[in-house]
């Protein structure tokens, strides 16, 4: 005990004789005393060893537990403070890691097209999402491997499939609303929570993976994905492979979730004519091989299809719950929903098709609008693998750091929206289509290369979202279905309810409910 001794020489007024306390109070004593000197240092580490050729460090008292708990509460009111003190990029600490915040259109640019020899998504995220996804897919493979599984999921994201898929979620939507006991009688009251994560994962699952999967989500395979999706949990970004018994649940449901995906390949391939024969994307999967020749194996695209299961699953959920309560704020928004939908589709509309979605502009400037205000993840991060210079500020941003964008914070900037925290799907009107701008083929495909705009919902440069098609197309049927069968109010206080950020994905805060009445009881 002699070093903690001596480190409870100043306390020794206080103490008395150390000798003379009991093991218990000592340790106590003495874990006291480590922390105070811990935050000292830390303290005096700051103001007196500042690195100005680095990006500032958020001010805060205790060392590795940093600025977590405040950046966890409010991500975004985080960023703005720190931003007025420190300008466009600073870092704070995160449990231990150091996260350069860098801010703005330029930042989002900074970070989204950052080089691979610069930065890694991979590294950053492969904790959280391999023990979900499986091996060898996704953040568990090198990133020339990614892009190639990308291109082959791609190929199941075009024009003619999402022709397909249009009827088979509105049908998922209208069989859903006739069954659940929240949409019995003329009217009613629903909290969105109870109902959207459903209606999201049976769409998704319909159209994407086919009936089987679909089928399969009305019995045993429910609980395997409810387990596997407690994966996605915030304390596996620093214990992935704590044997939590949440943990436990997810490993256990991925291996048979794996297992379910591997027989029905196998079953397609013994008996093709008794499968399904839509165009879904376990068949385009199937029997695709990389450029260097190898097959993709049954259980890379089992794991395949677990990600694309549960990688778009909380972003399209999220963003249909807010959608439906920006709409109830707003009743004259349905109207006009409505009336548009009645002005393509008749007025006692015919069912849906892929190509009236594009002819229905309010809807889709709806989506746009909700995804400025409540974009799902609110920060998208890279490891860094090499010095990054940020030449605006003359710093350097070492290896080991994380880099973060946070293109929601531009989103909502009064600099770049005017009224920015007002919903208002008319203020895209008159703003033209994004513009394609210079492309580049990062390995699935040409994409617009342009991330210097303060709005990018479906991210940027080579990890931009392949799925952001489908997610159009998804939200639009939802919606459009929703639409076309209710009208919608806010009950209590006609507000919508702010946004939690205790999960991963930014949902509302609890009850989040909205009142529902039938066009036609």
């Amino acid at each position: 005990m002699g070093i903690l001794t001596e480190l409870l020489v100043p306390l020794q007024p206080l103490t008395g004789d150390l000798s003379k306390l009991s093991t218990p109070v000592f340790v106590a004593v003495a874990t006291a005393a480590f922390v105070v000197l811990s935050v000292v240092l830390n303290v005096v580490q700051q103001i007196v060893f500042k690195d100005k050729g680095k990006p500032p460090v958020v001010f805060h008292f205790f060392p590795f537990f940093g600025s977590t708990v405040v950046y966890g509460m409010d991500p975004y009111a985080f960023f703005a403070s720190n931003q007025e003190k420190y300008g466009d990029v600073f870092t704070f600490i995160l449990l231990g890691k150091k996260m350069t915040v860098c801010l703005g259109p330029n930042g989002n640019d900074f970070v989204l097209n950052g080089k691979l020899a610069e930065v890694s998504a991979e590294e950053a995220y492969t904790h959280l999402t391999t023990p979900v996804f499986g091996e060898g897919v996704v953040y568990d493979c090198p990133n020339h491997r990614l892009m190639e599984q990308k291109k082959f999921m791609k190929f199941g994201l075009t024009t003619e499939t999402f022709k397909s898929y249009v009827p088979l979620i509105v049908e998922q939507v209208e069989d859903y609303i006739k069954k659940s006991k929240y949409f019995k009688g003329p009217t009613g009251s629903v909290p969105l929570m109870n109902i959207i994560p459903e209606v999201t994962i049976f769409t998704a699952s319909r159209s994407l993976q086919g009936k089987e999967v679909r089928d399969a989500l009305d019995g045993s395979f429910a609980a395997l994905y409810h387990d596997l999706d407690l994966g996605f949990n915030p304390m596996n970004f620093m214990f992935p492979w704590f044997p939590f018994p949440g943990n436990k649940r997810r490993d256990a449901a991925q291996r048979k979730m794996a297992r379910f995906y591997m027989d029905l390949i196998d079953k397609r391939r013994k008996d093709p004519n008794a499968a399904s024969k839509e165009k879904d994307m376990l068949w385009n999967l199937m029997d695709r091989s990389y450029k260097d020749g190898k097959e993709i194996s049954d259980r890379e695209v089992a794991h395949m299809m677990i990600a694309l299961l549960m990688a778009g699953q909380h972003t399209s959920m999220a963003t249909t719950t807010w959608l439906l309560l920006h709409l109830a704020e707003k009743p004259e928004v349905v109207a006009e929903l409505w009336a548009e939908q009645q002005a393509i589709c008749g007025q006692d509309p015919r069912p849906l098709a892929y190509e009236d979605l594009a002819k229905m502009p309010l809807l889709n400037n709806v989506i746009r609008e909700v995804l400025r205000m409540h974009p799902p993840i609110h920060s998208i991060i890279r490891k860094v693998k090499s010095p990054m210079h940020v030449k605006s500020q003359n710093y350097v941003i070492p290896a080991g750091y994380h880099v973060l964008a946070a293109p929601g914070a531009s989103a909502m900037d009064e600099k770049y929206f005017k009224n920015a925290n007002e919903f208002d799907p008319h203020r895209w009107d008159e703003v033209e289509e994004e513009d394609a701008g210079e492309k580049f083929d990062f390995g699935y495909g040409l994409v617009s290369k342009g991330t210097a705009s303060p709005y990018l919902p479906f991210g940027a440069g080579r990890h931009r979202c392949i799925g952001e098609q489908f997610a159009n197309v998804q939200l639009g049927s939802i919606i459009a279905t929703f639409v076309r069968t209710f009208t919608f109010s806010l009950p209590g206080d006609g507000k919508v309810p702010g946004p939690d950020y205790t999960s991963m994905i930014t949902l509302p805060t609890q009850p989040a409910a909205i009142n529902w009445k039938k066009r036609n009881p």
